[in-house]
């Protein structure tokens, strides 16, 4: 049935007269009649009776004049749904991020965006660097926040947050904790907490640090993708850790964290948000990518 013969089946059936229905409809008469054959064609069967005033429904037409409305309703939703999704405000979106976001930035922007668009729903999973970008490209996650060089990477699109600069951190109980700086040096022989060395180039890069120093290199203690795991560890114990300044600096007042300044070590890592270059950004992912830069540049040093 073509919805458009339904939809003027039902004005027929409120005059009750082929010739006002037609006139209400801006529709020559012929033409109107041409449509309800069509539609009696499409269903087979009669749906109204002349009666000495015009026209009536049969107990078919009533039949299907009873799903009429139903009909016009949901066409009415399927409108707004399709207008929600083109703009950004329903949908369903898969974010991936890194462990440094999880408890800065991300929550910030997820409530943002639920607050915005309240007919979104999000599937969030946190990774580790490297892990995060495999599942990206293997398209099961949309979007994914992670540290990943400019101009590496040629198969994902990158829109930049900003800068993550990268600190080492102890207990406010360690033995550096007090030194207004501190030196590699001084740092040769601790224990360290971190990611999977494999996995994060800050720790890789103070490998080689080290190693340019001619200092023994780095001892890691503790590997853990989990930033609360690393932090607390290094809270109740003597190891040092690496870790994004945001996420430190987050967590340093009720865990009893202090960010070391050591003097010949400075590491900045470019955070980006990705998406595979072939896929399909919709505009609730568009959505969350300007609600994300927006909260980035609240959050995130440029």
């Amino acid at each position: 049935m073509d919805l458009r013969d339904v939809d003027y089946f039902a004005v027929i059936a409120e005059y009750g007269h082929l010739g006002r229905a037609a006139e209400a409809l801006g529709l020559s008469q012929p033409a109107l009649s041409i449509s309800l054959r069509r539609l009696e064609q499409a269903a087979e069967v009669e749906l109204v009776k002349r009666t000495p005033k015009g026209v009536e429904p049969t107990a078919v037409g009533a039949a299907l004049l009873s799903h009429v409305r139903r009909l016009q309703l949901a066409r009415s939703d399927l409108a707004r749904e399709m207008a929600d999704l083109a703009h950004g405000h329903s949908g369903h979106l898969r974010i991936g991020s890194s462990p440094v976001n999880e408890h800065t930035i991300l929550p910030a922007v997820c409530s943002a965006m639920l607050v915005a668009a309240p007919k979104i729903t999000l599937t969030v999973a946190v990774m580790d660097n490297e892990a995060l970008l495999s599942t990206l490209r293997k398209g099961d996650v949309d979007l994914g926040i992670a540290h990943i060089q400019a101009h590496s990477h040629n198969d994902l699109a990158q829109e930049s947050m900003g800068q993550d600069e990268f600190v080492v951190y102890c207990s406010a109980r360690h033995r550096l904790a007090r030194r207004k700086s501190v030196t590699l040096s001084d740092l040769a022989g601790e224990r360290w907490a971190s990611t999977p060395g494999s996995a994060t180039t800050s720790w890789l890069s103070l490998q080689r640090t080290f190693e340019e120093r001619g200092l023994a290199p780095p001892l890691l203690a503790l590997v853990s993708d989990s930033v609360a795991v690393r932090q607390r560890a290094v809270a109740s114990s003597d190891l040092v850790g690496i870790g994004s300044r945001r996420g430190v600096q987050a967590a340093a007042a009720h865990l009893g964290l202090v960010i070391l300044r050591v003097t010949d070590l400075k590491w900045m890592r470019p955070l980006a948000v990705a998406y595979r270059k072939d896929a399909y950004l919709s505009p609730a992912a568009r959505r969350f990518i300007e609600i994300l830069k927006a909260k980035a540049k609240e959050l995130i040093p440029a």
